[in-house]
């Protein structure tokens, strides 16, 4: 919004000054209103949305000062302003200081500066409506953001995606094709979306194709006749018969044998089968839902993936993020298993010490989730302590009590890091304002002439403060730092890449 597209009220009980604004402002593009009360303003405002209120300071019947207190209540984001005498500057700026009015404009006034002051005034309640837009934005995210969803836990930005892309996929009967390591829960986003959908009350198939013999594993899909092969004592139902109407789950496709890709490749077309050993046509209504651990791309150039089954079943594609990806979800994700198995074996803990949270964090995690939870049930099963430290966590780990503090000391914030190198060298830190919740902003360090810090590490310190500040919240810190979430986003994924090289 500019001026141009500005509305201002004007308020006087004296015609002669209305009029004489009014004929100042004629030739302004902004759309201005007048009223002779407050009485009347107040009305205008129901049914108008208004930028910049001015008003005189004494009115028979309400006061200046009271009704731009109401409009302060009720419209908090209009920029409230007076017209008043040198001798009421004192109730002006108590005024001021009680948060009614921004400004005002002294009797008698010069034209150019009551036309410069409005134009201050407008762009001011633009910058005003935008900062509300984004905290009544980041409120609307945090109020979305999801911590539990369908099995998984994490509050991190990179699963509010899988989330989001979970929900959005469900209802549609779109192939979908899941990427990730293992042990990210692709089996797991696989059952949130048929749970999701309109087949949630039929079956749920899942093959591993990695678990399965080759031989086997045409059987396995489309059952076969007694008398098949070598075994075959009995007539059998496949997959693709027991998952009719519902969704079939085909994990680690790519380990599948290219050639029966090719048969897999004409079922998912026709939707038609023949049991091995059989020339009898069977018909089906299935939903595939298809998974690897291999880079898709990779597995075609390697001819483990046929590249037109992939895109067959690659309608909609989903990704999930490795573990060491997700921030502070380790920690949530670990005291999940600490309750669930706590119950299980019956045993009470209090939770983690501080420096087992940094470990979970800072471990680099391999096996993702799955490894997670095989290291907190063995440190449930084998600690007799009510806490759980870095320590319990470096047994399943594989790790000397060295290393594992060797982890948790090489990954503390950069931040602390720096303060503690800097402070050695006499160096100063800046006070900064209150976050916009109230609470200080951790300093940040600023150099002195005879000793320099990098200027990527202040960078980095300043958005992992900020991040610290928002509990990980991306949209959030952006806004504390004035900068886009795409720029945070994009900074945070490349020291990711770098830890990863």
């Amino acid at each position: 919004m500019d001026i141009d597209k500005a509305r201002i009220l004007f308020v006087d009980d004296e015609i002669n000054i209305l009029s004489a604004l009014e004929r100042l402002t004629m030739d302004l593009s902004a759309e201005c209103l007048f009223a002779n009360s407050a009485e009347e303003a107040l009305g205008l405002l129901e049914h108008s949305a208004v930028d910049v209120v001015v008003s005189d300071m004494r009115m028979p019947g309400m006061s200046g000062t009271e009704f731009l207190g109401v409009v302060a209540d009720k419209y908090p984001e209009t920029i409230r302003m007076v017209l008043t005498g040198f001798s009421e500057t004192e109730l002006v700026m108590s005024a001021i200081n009680e948060g009614r009015i921004w400004g005002y404009i002294l009797k008698p006034w010069d034209d150019n500066h009551l036309l410069l002051t409005l134009e201050q005034a407008v762009f001011t309640q633009q910058a005003l409506a935008e900062r509300a837009l984004l905290r009544r934005t980041v409120a609307h995210y945090q109020q979305q953001q999801k911590n539990h969803f369908m099995g998984f836990v994490g509050s991190s930005g990179a699963m509010q995606f899988v989330y989001n892309a979970t929900e959005l996929s469900a209802p549609s009967n779109a192939s979908v094709f899941i990427t990730g390591a293992s042990g990210t829960g692709k089996e797991v986003a696989a059952e949130a979306i048929h749970a999701l959908s309109q087949r949630k009350d039929k079956p749920f198939i899942a093959l591993n194709c990695a678990a399965i013999p080759s031989e086997l594993m045409e059987s396995e899909i489309f059952g076969h006749v007694k008398g098949a092969f070598s075994g075959a004592v009995s007539a059998r139902q496949g997959a693709a018969e027991l998952a009719h109407g519902g969704t079939l789950f085909l994990d680690e496709l790519s380990e599948m044998d290219i050639g029966l890709q090719a048969k897999l490749l004409r079922f998912i077309q026709s939707g038609t089968f023949q049991r091995v050993g059989s020339s009898e046509q069977k018909q089906v209504d299935i939903r595939f839902i298809s998974a690897t651990n291999r880079n898709p791309q990779a597995a075609i150039e390697d001819k483990k993936l046929r590249e037109d089954l992939y895109y067959r079943l690659n309608v909609i594609g989903i990704a999930l993020p490795p573990l060491n990806s997700r921030g502070n979800d380790a920690v949530e994700i670990a005291r999940h298993f600490l309750k669930e198995f706590s119950e299980a074996e019956n045993k009470v803990f209090a939770g983690f010490s501080s420096r087992a949270e940094m470990a979970l964090v800072s471990y680099q995690w391999p096996g993702n989730v799955r490894q997670l939870r095989n290291c907190i049930h063995n440190a449930v099963v084998m600690a007799n302590d009510p806490l759980l430290t870095e320590q319990h966590l470096a047994g399943p780990l594989g790790l000397s009590p060295d290393e594992m503090n060797a982890i948790i000391d090489d990954s503390r914030p950069t931040l602390e890091l720096a303060n503690q190198a800097l402070t050695s060298n006499n160096i100063v830190k800046l006070d900064t304002a209150p976050n916009t919740n109230g609470s200080p902003i951790t300093p940040l360090v600023s150099a002195t002439a005879d000793a320099v810090v990098p200027l990527h590490l202040v960078e980095k310190a300043a958005i992992q403060n900020a991040l610290a500040q928002c509990n990980d919240n991306v949209v959030k810190a952006a806004s504390l730092l004035d900068v886009s979430p795409s720029t945070l986003y994009r900074k945070i994924q490349n020291w990711q890449q770098a830890d990863s090289q």
